[in-house]
């Protein structure tokens, strides 16, 4: 978060400018478009992805053979037949990242050479962008603006990062007595197994992927069953930079059997998962019923986006609420859908942001104009259709959004006014593109709504008071607040949650290379030495 004080008189106001990881305004990402609709959709049409398993360097099917389909969500249409992989798959994943780590070929090799492997990774990525953002774009449904923006600028990013941090991690020496010297040193926690979402498939699978390669551990990577060709595509890159055979691999299927298996597996020493709150007790369970692996966890949110009765309703307040809400389609954990607006700024606020919202164009997800792409499956719409529906019933005023036409799986932007504390659409994470504006008086009763919840991922505050705003900071029970804008921080800066939001963990920053690492202390006792 960095400050930006005002020219303008008043002393104690504050206007801050956030740099934004993963959340440019549209502007900003349509500037990063070298792909037309039709140079986009031809590459469409030379990939060819197989939908493999990637285990121990090596491209296979799953063991007994079994496939799922992957669906394009825009049309409909199945893109391809992905191995499906069970547990004889896990097994042999994870026979594979436990050799690799016990030979010491990534884990005991000089942090150097960890450092120029990442970097060349990051390289490749850079190389490869536009067929990785195509054939995210149509696996996923996301826009092709946000897939170029994601893999062209911040998958590379994090490699290279976490690659530069790779030989930057120390160690301490404990003051002792002079009769011993203690040593506290960091060593790589082992394998790491990593278990994604679908909303951000490469973007979620970089940030455990970097840290995690960095720290030196192995990976046995299982992307959401319905987001797994990028990934894929990933696993061939690493090994043409160089990664050893079996330290990252990649195991597509369901949750309910490769993920189970990875979270029962006795020799995966850490999982890191990022999806919903539900499925995330479902791994505490499955670690306390086998090895007690460390589980880390990033999920579900129902994220406040505030502003106080001082704040100006300018259209880039308009723009922050519309992103913090809409963005990716609403599809993201940290979505800013429960909107607390000061009762006299209510009824301009939902003017405004109505008018943005209608202003969004939903259609072909290769199309740089398109501003909102597909959900990901017709399940998920017809889930969050449900909750539209739901919030007229419960009497939230519909405003604008709904359905949207064509064969794939698209909603227009929405947004109720006259939300209250207790309707389904304000208290329970919906991930679709669904704005919801629930007056308040005044800021002690915004602070109290917007803690009154399960979740604690993300809020945002809009105030020109650097004290109200710091106060509110201090005082909201969530892992990140963001000030003055809708912001995640950027890669130096660790995110997560409290509550029902996450464990302690946390993905960015040093704090997501310190959930790989093990502490050992090394105590050594020492002798006088004779004299000579």
């Amino acid at each position: 978060m960095c400050l930006a004080w005002p020219r303008n008189d008043r002393a104690r106001g504050v206007h801050l400018r956030c740099t934004q990881r993963s959340r440019p305004n549209w502007l900003d990402r349509r500037r990063t478009m070298t792909l037309t609709r039709d140079s986009a959709r031809e590459i469409a049409a030379r990939l060819a992805p197989d939908g493999l398993a990637f285990i121990n360097g090596r491209f296979a099917p799953a063991l007994d053979g079994s496939t799922f389909e992957t669906i394009n969500p825009a049309t409909g249409e199945v893109i391809t037949h992905v191995a499906h992989c069970g547990t004889a798959d896990v097994e042999r994943a994870v026979k594979a990242a436990r050799s690799a780590f016990d030979s010491g070929v990534w884990s005991r090799a000089a942090p150097e050479y960890r450092k120029q492997v990442l970097l060349r990774l990051a390289e490749l990525v850079r190389t490869h962008r536009d067929e990785l953002a195509v054939l995210e774009s149509i696996d996923s449904g996301k826009t092709i603006t946000d897939c170029l923006h994601e893999i062209g600028r911040e998958v590379p990013n994090f490699f290279q990062w976490y690659g530069e941090l790779a030989d930057k991690s120390f160690g301490k020496v404990a003051p002792t007595a002079e009769n011993a010297l203690a040593l506290i040193v960091k060593e790589p926690a082992g394998v790491a197994g990593l278990v994604l979402p679908w909303n951000f498939p490469l973007l979620m699978a970089t940030w455990k992927t970097a840290p995690a390669l960095a720290a030196g551990c192995s990976v046995v990577i299982k992307p959401a069953e319905q987001t797994p060709l990028s990934i894929l595509r990933l696993a061939k890159l690493s090994q043409e930079a160089g990664l050893p055979d079996g330290v990252l691999n990649v195991l597509p299927g369901l949750g309910e059997t490769t993920g189970q298996a990875i979270g029962r597996h006795p020799d995966i020493d850490i999982v890191s998962f990022t999806g919903s709150t539900e499925v995330g007790g479902h791994f505490l369970r499955y670690a306390g019923e086998s090895n007690l692996k460390i589980i880390g966890l990033e999920m579900g949110g129902k994220s406040p986006f505030i502003i106080l009765d001082d704040a100006a309703i300018t259209d880039d307040l308009i723009e922050h609420a519309a992103t913090s809400a809409f963005w990716n389609g609403g599809q993201n954990c940290s979505a800013n859908m429960r909107q607390l607006v000061d009762r006299h700024l209510a009824e301009e606020f939902a003017y405004r942001v109505t008018a943005r919202a209608r202003a969004f164009r939903v259609g072909d997800p290769l199309d740089p104009a398109t501003n909102i792409g597909a959900m990901v499956t017709k399940e998920h719409k017809n889930r969050v259709m449900g909750y539209i529906a739901r919030g007229t019933a419960e009497g939230a005023r519909l405003l604008t959004g709904g359905d949207a036409s064509g064969p794939g799986y698209f909603i227009e932007p929405t947004v109720f006014a006259d939300m209250t504390q207790t309707m389904s659409i304000a208290r329970e994470e919906i991930f679709g593109p669904v704005l919801g504006i629930l007056p308040v008086d005044g800021m002690e009763e915004a602070l109290r709504i917007a803690s009154d919840t399960d979740y604690g991922l993300h809020a945002t505050v809009f105030t020109r008071d650097i004290d109200r705003a710091i106060h509110m900071a201090r005082r909201l029970p969530c892992g990140t607040v963001s000030v003055n804008g809708f912001s995640e921080g950027d890669v130096k800066t660790p995110f997560g949650g409290y509550k029902r939001s996450g464990s302690l963990a946390r993905d960015n920053g040093t704090e997501a290379m310190d959930q790989y690492l093990q502490t050992k202390t090394i105590w050594i006792a020492t002798a006088q030495p004779a004299a000579s």
